[in-house]
């Protein structure tokens, strides 16, 4: 996904993030109500083209996704919302932008009741666990095996076992491999992951090694900034003349934003 479509999907997360914050554990049920969507617009073009349309009514399409979605929670309603007011390159952009937010939404779940960690351990041991088994990966992704009987076939191998979050992702990936080879997903949600941990991880640059009360200050800060709990990593660089440079995954805390951490600044220099 590029250009406009890309854009599109960054604001749209930018959106939802905070609502997947507040929602905590009940995300997981807003990411499957999101795979429905997904799904409704991966098995039918005309609606994938409706709501892709750049010529037809914002508001309109808002409408229309609104009444598709009537028995859905609102704030599933909301985000769909927002995707198709926005523009896409490409009419397939839209379902994987969909997609994208479901899994965003089970993942923050996760991350809510503490199990992410577990969620990503899990996954790769399905994913390592398949690497012998070329029959039944090919059955995993093959559409000649009914979705219903590709999900069985996870739930056997998760034998009743993994977390919550591990069970819907699993069975998600095989049930709609949407062109994905089984094994391809497992590594696709193990990036999400290692991209939404990476959120909770604060790399701090600063001339000075910082001291256990300050990291915890500036961890309370970045906590209270971001909605969430922080782990501050700090470099130190003799170069750096003054000040902090916080980085939470692509964002930069720079002198765009400076002002916000100024009484932080002198709360650490104290």
């Amino acid at each position: 996904m590029r250009g406009t479509s890309r854009a599109s999907l960054v604001a749209a997360e930018g959106r939802f993030e905070p609502v997947l914050r507040e929602a905590g554990a009940q995300g997981r049920l807003l990411g499957e109500q999101l795979f429905a969507l997904t799904d409704a617009l991966d098995s039918s073009g005309s609606l994938r083209r409706t709501l892709t349309d750049p010529s037809a009514d914002a508001e309109a399409k808002a409408t229309l996704v609104a009444r598709l979605l009537s028995a859905a929670d609102p704030r599933v309603v909301e985000a769909a919302q927002g995707l198709v007011r926005a523009r896409w390159s490409a009419e397939p952009d839209l379902a994987e932008a969909v997609e994208h937010l479901a899994f965003s939404a089970v993942l923050a779940s996760a991350e809510a009741d503490g199990t992410i960690g577990t969620v990503q351990e899990e996954l790769f041991r399905i994913g390592r666990a398949l690497a012998g088994q070329r029959e039944v990966r090919r059955l995993l992704y093959s559409d000649t095996v009914h979705a219903h009987a590709r999900g069985d076939l996870v739930d056997r191998l998760l034998a009743g076992g993994g977390t919550p979050a591990t069970q819907v992702l699993a069975r998600r990936a095989a049930v709609a491999p949407r062109g994905r080879r089984y094994v391809a997903t497992l590594g696709h949600l193990g990036d999400l992951i290692a991209e939404r941990r990476s959120r909770t991880v604060a790399n701090v640059t600063s001339a000075a090694e910082l001291g256990t009360a300050q990291r915890q200050r500036l961890a309370d800060i970045l906590a209270r900034t971001y909605g969430r709990e922080m782990q501050v990593q700090v470099l130190v660089d003799p170069h750096v003349l003054g000040g902090l440079r916080v980085q939470v995954g692509p964002e930069v805390i720079d002198a765009t934003v400076l002002a916000r951490l100024a009484d932080a600044r002198r709360r650490l220099a104290s």
